[in-house]
């Protein structure tokens, strides 16, 4: 009798496991949110990747944009918040990012660190135009997930 309890509770544990973990579709009106949102931060980055390409050329410093992040940086939030961090940590570099391609020498010369810094921003930023891509079209996290990111984001903040 108790072998047959254990594998009954042993089946319901599995059953339950299996439905948290179990990604649930996003539905259309979210999905298209999403996509918008997406869209709209990655032909943002791709302006701002034009613009570093042409300071690349041309030495000549310029603004870069970020007002498509912060419109829909709460939908980013709210639907791929990994994505989302990496955009925010992107986006809170171009200040210094700025700030290097302005500090020029002689002759329109860049210091090692501040080419350095430009450069890795193009990189980071390629980067996170591909992760935004990817995320807008994988599932959402399943229930498990997001109870696992809430309480170890938790943990690590406090």
């Amino acid at each position: 009798m108790r072998v047959l309890a254990a594998a009954i509770v042993a089946l319901l544990a599995g059953a339950a496991g299996l439905l948290l973990r179990r990604r649930p579709p996003r539905d259309a009106a979210a999905q298209a949110e999403l996509d918008q949102a997406v869209a709209g931060v990655d032909r943002e980055l791709a302006a701002n990747l034009e613009l570093t390409t042409m300071f690349d050329q041309t030495r000549q410093a310029f603004v870069m944009e970020n007002g498509q992040f912060a419109i829909h940086g709460v939908v980013l939030e709210r639907e791929v918040p990994n994505a989302h961090r990496q955009a925010a940590a992107l986006y809170a570099r171009i200040p210094d990012t700025e700030s290097a391609m302005e500090r020029r020498g002689p002759a329109n010369t860049l210091k090692d660190e501040d080419r350095i810094l430009v450069e890795g921003w193009e990189g980071d930023a390629r980067t996170v135009q591909i992760t935004l891509r990817a995320a807008a079209t994988a599932s959402p996290p399943s229930p498990l997930d997001r109870l696992i990111a809430r309480l170890t984001a938790r943990r690590w903040s406090d």
